[in-house]
């Protein structure tokens, strides 16, 4: 089994134990780490620490100087009541609605931004498939 097979077999294994089907939070990560999966040349690694959070950390082929191009963490301090948060390095994306928190050196000692995702948002999640789409061509440069 490849690595990636490994870690998309984590993260199923992940979404069937997250509570009901029907968990609004649930289907916002789904949808972020299924548009995340779709993009060509991405691998995508999964690290699970219970009660703390699960983070989904996509990479693209290409890139060479940084292990990733996004965190999309499930925050996991009390599992009844999970919210997302989704960062970039800050030369990778803009942000035109301000929505973004930047976190200066907060992202391996880059700055970057989060967006705390705390209930489902439509525009929220589109807004983020948006910034992961410019990260993911920015990593592909």
């Amino acid at each position: 089994m490849s690595e990636q097979q490994g870690n998309t077999r984590e993260v199923e294994t992940f979404l069937a134990e997250w509570g009901p089907a029907d968990d609004p939070m649930k289907s916002s990560f789904q949808e972020l780490y299924n548009f995340a999966a779709d993009l060509a040349e991405t691998s995508l690694t999964f690290i699970g620490r219970p009660g703390v959070s699960y983070s989904l950390r996509p990479k693209h082929a290409r890139q060479s100087e940084r292990n990733l191009f996004a965190i999309i963490d499930v925050i996991d301090d009390d599992p009844a009541e999970r919210w997302l948060s989704v960062c970039f390095y800050g030369d990778m994306i803009s942000d035109p609605d301000q929505r973004g928190e930047v976190i200066p050196g907060g992202l391996s000692g880059d700055d970057g931004y989060c967006f705390d995702m705390y209930s489902p948002d439509r525009e929220m999640v589109d807004y983020l498939k948006s910034r992961l789409q410019e990260a993911w061509l920015k990593a592909s440069a």
